[in-house]
């Protein structure tokens, strides 16, 4: 099952279960009222979200359902009533993180009758986290996972009447629910999740795990949420999902990616369309011409390659080898030329030697990409790569990281410095935090740029002039 009819609109036990949540909304709402009147105050709420975009824009509807609610944002994570951490699990610091917030938050807790805290995402999904969680953190009283995130207020509500503690995982996903409320960070820009789960099984990735397997939203539904963000003034859309290349498959649809995306540049009023993350093992021919045909689709993509040894590709269940990857970015920049193309990197995959990341160097030195995430290999419990023999000592992998960054920090550095005397336009997003001066925002291709100018250019594209650069932004003047 896919969750939709075959006119591609979404079934009635979608709208029915988005109606039921509404009712424990509105319940809370009152009950919310009446803390006001008794308290002369509203309650309060943080949210903490860890991770990928995907949890930044589960946060968004989590935002909204709890404004909903009543709640209003708190000064301060220790001073409110509710408080929700979002969670990751792809990487073990960010894992360790929450449970040393946790430990602060029950001293927190002690002094605030009336603190609430929920736990979701994809930590949750994981059975030793929850086991840990019930064990060692019984001041936590609401713990979901990734696929339920529009019972919040079923959740909450339940935990009200029973004063206790509630635990709603689920082990698979049910039907998507469309129309969750949202509150967006930005009112100019927006992420759409197009898709949710991933079907690849990288050995080293724990997230078909706990986000499940793919499952693609309509375009019916797609392209209305879309036309109503641009409509509410949105100028940006990112289209999201674990691998968006693959949108479209489990669909009764005649539809893929690149055919959504031509869809989605069709929509008056949108400006730019940003998607990731794509997969190189099934990046077509069709979106690459796609991408070099649509005006509003920007010049830049982001294709993780992890490594450059054919030998840890193999073992990372990867399903490329270099040379098909190199491929890859030459047909992209033969068909784009000015393309701006960032990737993911992983240092320290179990039985990773020197030379295989000579060859990921060697990538790096070919591709000459605008930016890198470089990631020391976490071992994730549940994974393949977990049991692989050969893991890496510590000192040795940041050896190696070392020498990862040493080589590409100068690539991207350039790439930067090709930007110099310029104009570009430019989407001002928000005043820099290190420096109130100026507004930060981005190119087209993605790059960051702190300019001089008025906070009353947020929001807009401006003409900005490239005067100077860093290795990981650019610094303009308004033109």
């Amino acid at each position: 099952m896919n969750g939709y009819n075959s006119d591609g609109k979404a079934p009635n036990v979608s709208r029915e279960e988005l109606e039921r949540q509404k009712v424990f909304i509105n319940k809370i709402k009152d009950l919310n009222d009446e803390f006001e009147k008794e308290n002369n105050r509203k309650k309060t709420m943080f949210i903490s979200t860890f991770g990928c975009q995907m949890n930044a824009h589960d946060s968004e509807k989590i935002d909204g359902m709890l404004k909903q609610m009543g709640f209003v944002d708190a000064d301060c994570e220790k001073n409110a009533d509710f408080i929700i951490y979002n969670t990751c699990c792809v990487r073990e610091n960010a894992e360790n993180k929450v449970y040393g917030n946790l430990g602060y938050l029950k001293h927190a807790k002690a002094s605030n009758p009336f603190m609430k805290i929920a736990l979701c995402g994809c930590m949750m999904q994981e059975n030793d986290v929850v086991e840990t969680i019930r064990k060692k953190y019984r001041h936590v009283d609401i713990v979901f996972g990734t696929f339920n995130l529009y019972k919040l207020p079923e959740l909450i509500f339940t935990n009200i009447e029973t004063d206790g503690p509630v635990f709603d995982i689920w082990k698979e996903h049910g039907e998507i629910v469309e129309d969750l409320p949202s509150i967006r960070k930005y009112k100019f820009k927006s992420s759409v999740n197009i898709m949710f789960g991933c079907d690849n099984f990288c050995s080293y990735c724990i997230v078909p795990y706990v986000r499940g397997r793919e499952r693609s939203r309509s375009s019916f539904d797609i392209l209305n949420e879309i036309r109503a963000l641009v409509k509410d003034g949105v100028r940006e859309v990112t289209l999201l999902g674990q691998n968006v290349n693959s949108y479209g498959k489990n669909l009764d649809e005649n539809i893929n990616f690149a055919k959504l995306l031509r869809m989605v540049n069709n929509i008056d009023g949108i400006e730019r369309i940003r998607f990731m993350t794509s997969h190189p093992k099934d990046l077509s021919d069709e979106l690459i011409s796609v991408m070099a045909e649509c005006d509003r689709v920007c010049g830049h993509i982001h294709l993780p390659f992890q490594s450059g040894s054919d030998r840890i590709l193999e073992k990372m269940n990867r399903k490329y080898t270099k040379e098909k990857y190199l491929e890859l970015v030459s047909k992209i920049k033969e068909k784009i030329p000015n393309i701006a193309i960032t990737t993911d990197i992983i240092v320290g995959f179990p039985g990773e030697t020197a030379n295989d990341v000579d060859e990921t160097i060697d990538v790096i030195e070919k591709v000459k990409f605008n930016g890198a995430f470089t990631f020391i290999y976490s071992k994730r419990t549940g994974t393949p790569a977990a049991a692989m023999e050969n893991q890496i000592p510590e000192d040795d992998v940041k050896k190696q990281f070392n020498r990862v960054i040493n080589a590409l920090n100068p690539v991207v550095y350039e790439k930067n410095k090709s930007h110099i005397g310029k104009v570009y336009k430019v989407l001002a997003e928000d005043v820099s935090g290190s420096d109130e001066r100026f507004i930060t925002g981005r190119l087209e291709d993605n790059s960051l740029v702190h300019f001089e100018a008025d906070k009353g250019v947020i929001g807009n594209i401006a003409e900005v002039e490239i005067i100077d650069c860093k290795t990981f932004y650019l610094i303009g003047k308004s033109v």
